[in-house]
C-alpha cells in the first residue's frame, strides 16, 4: 500500500506543466520551464534519468528527483 500511495503522489514529467513541476524539491519557475522546453525538442523522456539531459539537473538534483517523479 505505502507504494501505491508514494506513487500516486508522484509527478509525470511527461505531462506535468510548470505549476506542477515547481511543487518538486529543488526545482523553481527557470528549471520547470527548461524541463518543459526539453520535453518539447526532444519528446517525452524516456526515464527520470534522462532528466540529467536537462542544464541543470547534475547527479544531485536527479538523485532527489527520482522519488517524487515518474515517466509515463
Amino acid at each position: 500500500w505505502d507504494d501505491a500511495l508514494a506513487g500516486a503522489r508522484r509527478i509525470d514529467v511527461n505531462t506535468a506543466d510548470v505549476a506542477a513541476l515547481e511543487r518538486l524539491p529543488g526545482v523553481g519557475p527557470t528549471m520547470a520551464r527548461r524541463i518543459i522546453a526539453y520535453r518539447m525538442v526532444h519528446g517525452p523522456f524516456g526515464s527520470a534519468g534522462e532528466l540529467s539531459n536537462v542544464k541543470g539537473i547534475g547527479p544531485k538534483l536527479l538523485e532527489t528527483l527520482r522519488d517524487y517523479v515518474t515517466v509515463n
